[in-house]
């Protein structure tokens, strides 16, 4: 999952040489022809890369993803896909996130902070904000006010409750704001969502934060922080404010679902049969971007969770593969889209949560960017009038909803996050799935290795959420 270091420029190569990014920075002054510092802004390559990696990896955003959003099947090895998964991946995802992620952007944070370099800080925090809300999302309640502590001596930290997590990640998206509004500077080179452009990454910051308050609004209400970050805020305002990580064309530096479909062989990952049908049912001109023609030159998915199957009813060649764009090298990895902030703009308008502007007027842009995405947005204008299209008030959080997850497709983990949040498009449990698991999963379980290094806050947290299970509801899906 973990991907090799990305080359950035000669002088960052040398620079990386004698530092050791990966071993801390206990051993600056050994040298005295050592740099004694780094500049803070050279660390945002990896911290997006490893962030990027693990959460486009085929394992997250692929077979528990994906497959549990019901956009993509496989047609072997579905042991996931059917919940049965490998607990010892978990303890991966947990240390990518918390080793390669948020430590690494509290170390930015502390050596910009050190330089006054508030540009640099800002986007540090913006990136612990964004690594602890995937978590959150993820796991549930999570080490949060004490992680990244091991250097005090604290290698057992708290499980915070997930409402506490949201308010600490608004504080941290807040300051990010500031800084980001502040003094400073940013490598372009070592900038892999925005080149540099510090006043895009304040519009990801403040289009994050309207992300996670519509997480959390059906708890308790948001409405003035949206309306507040709608009025005074710079949020996205076209595609072009994406916040996407830029691949490159060859392996190790390439988007991890071409790695491992393309690069790796790994032919079974299909498109579900959900995705099809809803497709086909809209007439959408999506589905030749979003899948291949199968061996009978029918467009084909495979329901979730088949394994026995008759007559080898589904298998590589009969069901439709995973469409060309989306098996490209340079996919971007997005982090968050135009798009899909203003389909979460279009429900918190149909629910009065903010007053600026129109449902529909936001639903159709949000439809209208993924079609250009998908350069199909020619045909958007007879679309978007079908009566199982338009946005209208009796169905409009359901249509919403759906075309936000179509829009979604190979985005595993936020699909999978606002399909179990509306619970749109309804879904049907895997076929046949795991016989302990009673229901589409609702989270990821706890790593292994915490049940016995910090044992005692680990029950805690299991305690106060219901328990360890996949199946388990966290606060806002409770």
């Amino acid at each position: 999952m973990k991907k090799f270091k990305i080359l950035l420029t000669a002088f960052l190569v040398g620079l990386l040489a004698f530092v050791g990014c990966d071993s801390g920075f206990e051993e600056i002054n050994k040298n005295p022809n050592e740099p004694t510092v780094i500049p803070s802004d050279l660390l945002t390559a990896d911290i997006v890369r490893n962030v990027g990696n693990t959460m486009y990896s085929t394992f997250v955003g692929g077979d528990m993803g994906s497959c549990w959003s019901q956009q993509w099947a496989k047609v072997n090895y579905e042991d996931e896909e059917r919940y049965d998964i490998r607990e010892t991946m978990m303890e991966t995802i947990w240390k990518s996130f918390y080793e390669d992620g948020i430590a690494d952007a509290v170390s930015m944070e502390k050596l910009a902070k050190a330089e006054g370099n508030d540009i640099s800080r800002g986007v540090a925090v913006t990136m612990q904000a964004y690594t602890f809300s995937l978590l959150t999302e993820l796991f549930g309640n999570v080490p949060f006010s004490e992680a990244i502590k091991g250097e005090e001596g604290n290698i057992t930290p708290v499980y915070d409750a997930q409402e506490d997590i949201y308010d600490g990640i608004f504080a941290l998206l807040d300051s990010a704001n500031i800084y980001l509004a502040g003094s400073g500077s940013l490598n372009a080179t070592t900038d892999l969502i925005y080149g540099g452009d510090v006043s895009k990454w304040q519009k990801f910051a403040n289009s994050l934060k309207f992300r996670l308050l519509m997480r959390i609004s059906g708890k308790r209400d948001v409405s003035a922080e949206l309306q507040d970050i709608v009025s005074n805020r710079a949020i996205f305002t076209s595609s072009a404010d994406d916040a996407s990580l830029k691949f490159l064309t060859a392996d190790p530096n390439a988007n991890p679902i071409y790695e491992s479909i393309v690069f790796g062989n790994r032919k079974e990952y299909k498109i579900n049969s959900v995705m099809v049908d809803m497709l086909v049912a809209l007439e959408d001109p999506r589905l030749p971007v979003y899948a291949e023609l199968n061996n009978n030159d029918e467009y084909r998915g495979k329901p979730s969770g088949i394994i026995e199957v008759p007559n080898d009813e589904y298998n590589y060649d009969n069901v439709s593969a995973i469409g060309e764009k989306y098996v490209d090298a340079e996919l971007p990895g997005f982090f968050m889209t135009y798009s899909e902030l203003q389909f979460l703009m279009a429900e918190a308008r149909h629910k009065n949560l903010i007053t600026t502007g129109t449902a529909i007027e936001y639903y159709n842009n949000g439809v209208l960017a993924s079609f250009e995405f998908n350069e199909v947005e020619d045909e958007f204008a007879t679309y978007i009038v079908q009566p199982s299209v338009a946005y209208n008030t009796t169905s409009g959080l359901q249509k919403i909803a759906e075309q936000n997850w179509i829009a979604m497709y190979c985005q595993g983990v936020e699909s999978w996050t606002e399909w179990r949040r509306t619970g749109f498009p309804e879904l049907e449990i895997a076929i046949e799935h795991d016989p302990a698991v009673s229901e589409i999963p609702s989270r990821y379980i706890y790593p292994i290795i915490e049940k016995s290094v910090n044992a005692t806050n680990y029950n805690a947290a299991s305690d106060a959420m219901g328990g360890d299970l996949l199946t388990t509801k966290f606060w806002w899906l409770q």
